[in-house]
């Protein structure tokens, strides 16, 4: 059994930031990959950013520049910092974990980021 859970969102004004944070638990050994993803209301979810467990990190043109996806050393909790956020980051951030020797893919609950004047 694996557990992800995911905070750190918020409502913020234009040009602000937040740091999300994933963390994972359970049986888990080892994490292949960790991603975080986002959906606004009324459209399809997309990723946002991942990061491997050889640490190759990657993002969403739409984020390049502004989040940063990041590891505690455990490799257990992931984190998103999120600069000069914007109207259009409004979403639901989720997290989804790949543990190492499986093919499944679980998922937190999400957490609301709203970027509001």
């Amino acid at each position: 059994q694996v557990q992800v859970v995911e905070s750190g969102g918020g409502r913020v004004q234009p040009g602000g930031f937040l740091r999300l944070s994933c963390v994972a638990s359970g049986s888990i050994s080892s994490i292949n990959a960790m991603n975080w993803y986002r959906q606004a209301p009324e459209k399809e979810r997309e990723w946002v950013a991942g990061i491997s467990s050889r640490g190759a990190i990657n993002y969403a043109d739409s984020v390049k520049g502004r989040f940063t996806i990041s590891r505690d050393n455990a490799e257990t909790t992931v984190y998103l910092q999120m600069n000069n956020l914007e109207p259009e980051d409004t979403a639901v951030y989720s997290c989804n974990v790949l543990p190492g020797g499986s093919r499944q893919f679980y998922w937190g609950q999400g957490t609301q980021v709203t970027v509001s004047s």
